[in-house]
Order: C-alpha cells, then structure tokens, then sequence
C-alpha cells in the first residue's frame, strides 16, 4: 500500500526527472571545440565565425567522433580547416568531394584550383591523411555505396542547379551514404526563388523535393543561420554582401564609388540549415 508520504516523494521524483529530461543538451564535444580554436584555422575564417556558427551547426547536423564525412565542394576551405583536423583526432576519415580531373572537359582554371586546394592542406601532421574524390557534371560515385556517415554541402545547391546536376549530386550523395546517415546543407534561403536562381537564393522546398526524390527524409530544420536582415533584393545579388562583397556585376572590374555601407551592415546572407537523413 502506498503511503501518501511515499506517493509525494514518487511525484516529486517524477518531476525532477521529466524536467531534468526537458533541459537535457548535446554532450559537449571538447575536440571539436578543441579545434575551432587550433592554429590551423585562417584569421578571415576564424573572424566569419559569428556568422557561420560551426559549432552550432556541426553538432545539429550531427558531426562525432570517428565518423567518415565527405565535403561537396568545399571552396576555400572555411569547413575543411574544422573537419579534417577534427577527423584526425577523433579516429575519422575526411573526403574532399573537388574538381573531376577525370572530365576531359574540366577547365584550366579548375584543375589549378584543385591542385592549390590539395597543396594548402597536404600537411597530414595538421589535417590527416585527406582524401579525395572527383566530384561534377560526369563524376562516378563519391565512394562505396553505404561507405559514409555524413555528407556536407554548404552554399552550393545554387551552383548544382546552374549545373544542371541537382538531381545528380542528390543520388550520388544518397548512395555513397550509410542508411541512417546524414545529408547536412547550408544553403542562401529565398524568400521567392527566382527561376533561374540568378541571385544566388534557392527556396527551401526547392532543397527539400530534390532530396526527398533521391530518397531522404528532412529531419530538422534549424534557424542557426538565418539572418533576419538580409532583404534578398540587392543589386549583385547573394554575393553583394560579404564575404564576396561584390561591387559591380560578374566578370566587370570592381566599382571603387560603389556605397557599400548598407550591404556590410547586413552581414552574411539569411540561410537556411537543413538535416536529411537516408532511411534506414
């Protein structure tokens, strides 16, 4: 028989539990904090963290320890200064999805471009033993099928879809990932997509029916980069406001009395931050 001191005391409990489960957080991941502040990374890197929040994002996409994560054009290397030490120390692997040096079409400027990426970060001390797959128009896959955890591409979905590779680069990054793996994507967010995406801003159901028709699932969504400032109308676009911080239009020499004042008060652009999942 319960006393009614007894059932107090099992309410109390009850409570202090379901409350210490509503506030419970992510485990902390010191490594990659560890990094995040490693001598490796860039200073204008480092100086875009306010906007970029890798911590943040790489634990909601779901980054851990000794997993294999492919980075879908990886640019500069804002990501790959993070992710690759990261792998290095936790046991992982780091693939650089680059330029297809395999495509007999692939430009001059790509082929050196890829060749400055692999010189910038071949210190295996440093960033591991990278790896590297040919990634584009004609690419093969990304690795064996069912081979990686985590896929990253970040600011890219717009150039896939000039590419005309949308549907491509959804299938290649669906099959080289485990089941229960994750698709992670940043991505500049339109308020109303132009059709031909020439500002740089895809809607996010754009995103979300080219994944899901490769085979994902959306399973969250997060407002960690967004950026209620960023009005969507500017004069060059995505990239008139930093980092590019554009001035005249593309290919034409910069405009020294362009007014920059309002663009750089704006920030980095308002974007979205998506976590597919491939079903197990």
């Amino acid at each position: 028989m319960i006393t009614r001191r007894l059932a107090v005391a099992l309410a109390a409990g009850a409570l202090l539990a379901g409350g210490a489960a509503a506030i419970a957080q992510p485990s902390e991941d010191l490594a990659l904090k560890s990094v995040l502040t490693g001598a490796q990374r860039g200073a204008q890197n480092v100086a875009r963290d306010g906007a970029r929040h890798p911590y943040e994002s790489l634990k909601f996409w779901g980054l851990k320890p000794n997993q294999t994560v492919i980075e879908v054009v990886p640019g500069g290397g804002y990501w790959t200064e993070i992710l690759a030490p990261y792998a290095k120390a936790t046991g992982g692997t780091y693939v650089a999805g680059v330029a297809d040096l395999a495509n007999p079409s692939l430009s001059e400027g790509a082929r050196k471009g890829r060749a400055a990426f692999e010189a910038k970060y071949a210190d295996a001390a440093t960033y591991g033993p990278i790896r590297y797959v040919g990634f584009g128009q004609m690419s093969g896959p990304l690795g064996e099928p069912g081979s990686a955890d985590l896929v990253l591409t970040s600011r890219n979905v717009h150039n896939f879809m000039y590419q005309g590779v949308l549907d491509k680069s959804m299938a290649d990054f669906f099959a080289v990932l485990k089941p229960g793996g994750v698709l992670a994507v940043e991505e500049h967010r339109a308020t109303v997509q132009k059709p031909d995406v020439s500002d740089g801003y895809v809607a996010v159901a754009t995103v979300v029916a080219a994944a899901e028709k490769a085979g994902f699932k959306l399973e969250a969504q997060s407002e960690i980069n967004a950026n209620p400032k960023d009005t969507k109308d500017h004069p060059f676009g995505v990239w008139t406001l930093p980092p590019t911080q554009r001035t005249a239009p593309s290919g034409q020499p910069a405009n020294p009395a362009f007014d920059r004042t309002k663009y750089d008060a704006i920030g980095e652009s308002d974007r979205m931050t998506l976590r597919f999942v491939k079903p197990r």
